[in-house]
């Protein structure tokens, strides 16, 4: 029998309790399910166990590149060979939905075993504070580009633009989004999954398989808080800008003020407060 593929929502029963009476009810929840990131690179035999992340189905591949990009082990499209499912020899060749196979077209960084997340990380907050500013300029990081000026009126209007093509989130309640607009507050891509660390980079594999980066004209806006590991990815990616409807962490403004991101907090009913790098939002003298 084929393995069903798993969808992005789930069925479940509970009971629902209101106004001192109860009754049974079917309530819709946002899926969680394993992904397992396998890769291989030509003549080192079959793909390797990489990373488990646990993640809402749908976009796993950008969620797989997205993951491969904001790690370091992949820096350009043209470095991804091949993107699919894992397929059950065992079992007539099945597809094996919960694991993805990335396919290098030279050979993997050799080194590969002290990448940081070789192991399961939940949905809810990945691996936070995992590495000083001087690991990270080490790694490459550099300041933020020029990237776009904003004015109040777009900044204001990119939560309800956000909640407004949060289309999976209408039926759970339960996911989170990470969107990516340009100056003029156009959106120009979302992505949602039970992890915002999952959201961002299915976004970043997104830009990645499409040529877009680095996405040096655009802000990113996510949906929940705005964390080390956010900002970080944001810095990957080459935004200037990352704004949330929620507060920072200190290390989150720390980060983005040592590497000359604009990070925007409490977006919401046409108010916000600028962490840093203000002079990327114009503000009335």
């Amino acid at each position: 029998m084929a393995q069903a593929r798993p969808g992005a929502v789930s069925r479940t029963p509970a009971w629902e309790v209101s106004e001192g009476r109860v009754r049974g009810v079917e309530d819709t929840l946002a899926t969680e399910e394993p992904l397992e990131i396998r890769l291989g690179s030509p003549g080192a035999g079959a793909p390797v166990p990489l990373a488990v992340t646990m993640r809402t189905p749908g976009s796993d591949f950008e969620l797989a590149a997205g993951f491969l990009f904001n790690e370091g082990v992949v820096s350009s499209r043209d470095q991804v060979h091949m993107i699919g499912y894992c397929t059950d020899s065992a079992a007539g060749g099945q597809q094996l939905y919960n694991i993805v196979n990335v396919g290098l077209s030279g050979p993997a960084p050799a080194d590969l075993p002290t990448l940081e997340r070789h192991f399961v990380t939940s949905s809810a907050c990945g691996v936070c504070g995992k590495a000083t500013l001087e690991a990270l300029r080490a790694r490459g990081y550099g300041r933020a580009s020029a990237g776009p000026v904003l004015s109040p009126e777009v900044l204001g209007a990119l939560p309800g633009k956000l909640r407004e093509a949060q289309r999976l989130f209408d039926s759970t309640g339960g996911l989170h989004a990470a969107a990516l607009f340009d100056e003029a507050g156009e959106l120009l891509a979302i992505r949602e999954d039970v992890g915002r660390h999952n959201a961002m980079d299915k976004l970043a594999g997104w830009a990645l398989l499409a040529g877009r980066l680095p996405l040096s004209a655009s802000v990113l806006m996510v949906s929940g808080r705005s964390s080390f590991e956010l900002v970080q990815k944001s810095l990957r990616m080459g935004a200037g800008a990352l704004c949330s409807v929620s507060a920072p962490s200190s290390l989150a403004v720390g980060l983005a003020s040592e590497f000359g991101l604009t990070l925007v907090g409490w977006l919401r009913e046409g108010r916000f407060k600028v962490y840093s790098c203000p002079e990327r939002v114009r503000v009335p003298v």
